[in-house]
């Protein structure tokens, strides 16, 4: 008599994958991280933390942040997907894609050699830094981690699979506008995030590691905000290192018309009732 291993209906569930999980998976987190923010200023309400300060930054941007890694990482192992999400992916990139790993490295190594760092100071340096890292981890592993893998599951070729992960991520920023931020502001934001998270899927996908677009996620929200408040007027980068999310954008819109053209038919793995394994269409 040979036993099954028949896996419980909570992994089942997430193993059938589809694009409306990946939006509940989503808006959940949102929840949690907006939720593990009121509770945040609950416990640190009679502190006096300047929330531009080291300390303000960190407990305000990252903890919040470091508590939906913690979420995530769990959900990740309840499913059995820790070895799925980190270990290398089956599909193959294309070699254009690289383009979308050199714009977002340059920009932000541009960024980086431009800042003024007197002016920044050690504290702030480091807790931006670890923030990133926060920030640059729950992010992807939840949008290039466990949206791409509930579409390629469902079998939505790559081109879906792009899209939809790079807009569940914009949309997590369209929250800001329930934040005070302004709506022209908030647009902007969300098709700049929306053409970044593209950038992050082919990242993701010629490399074949999700800690490809985890690190360089990590690097690039600390350059933009840190670069923002402190540039070096001295540096010989600085007008390169400017313009950089408007850079961003040139090449996003750039690289998806080539998806669409170029790769956006391929799929992770073959449809059902088709053999073999990673498959282009």
């Amino acid at each position: 008599m040979h036993e099954h291993n028949t896996p419980s209906p909570w992994k089942s569930f997430w193993e059938r994958g589809g694009w409306w999980k990946a939006l509940i998976l989503v808006l959940v987190y949102y929840g949690v991280y907006q939720l593990g923010g009121l509770l945040l200023n609950l416990v640190f309400r009679g502190a006096a933390i300047e929330a531009d300060s080291a300390l303000g930054i960190f407990v305000n941007v990252g903890l919040p942040i470091l508590l939906g890694s913690i979420l995530l990482v769990i959900l990740a192992w309840s499913v059995g997907w820790l070895k799925e999400l980190f270990g290398r992916q089956a599909i193959r990139g294309r070699g254009w894609m690289w383009v979308a790993v050199a714009v977002v490295l340059l920009t932000n190594i541009f960024r980086f050699i431009a800042l003024d760092y007197e002016k920044t100071g050690a504290a702030l340096l480091f807790s931006w830094l670890m923030t990133g890292l926060f920030i640059g981890f729950a992010e992807e592993v939840l949008t290039r981690g466990f949206v791409v893998q509930l579409m390629r599951k469902a079998g939505h070729p790559e081109i879906a699979v792009a899209l939809v992960s790079a807009a569940l991520f914009a949309m997590l920023h369209a929250g800001n506008l329930f934040d005070g931020q302004g709506a022209l502001a908030t647009i902007v934001q969300v098709g700049y995030t929306f053409l970044f998270g593209l950038l992050m899927y082919l990242a993701y996908r010629v490399t074949g590691r999700l800690i490809v677009p985890i690190l360089l996620h990590a690097s690039t929200d600390p350059s933009i905000f840190l670069f923002s408040t402190n540039p070096s007027a001295a540096s010989p980068l600085a007008p390169l290192a400017g313009p950089g999310n408007i850079i961003v954008i040139f090449f996003g819109l750039i690289l998806l018309i080539v998806l669409i053209f170029s790769g956006g038919r391929d799929r992770a793995s073959a449809r059902a009732g088709l053999s073999g394994g990673a498959a282009r269409a």
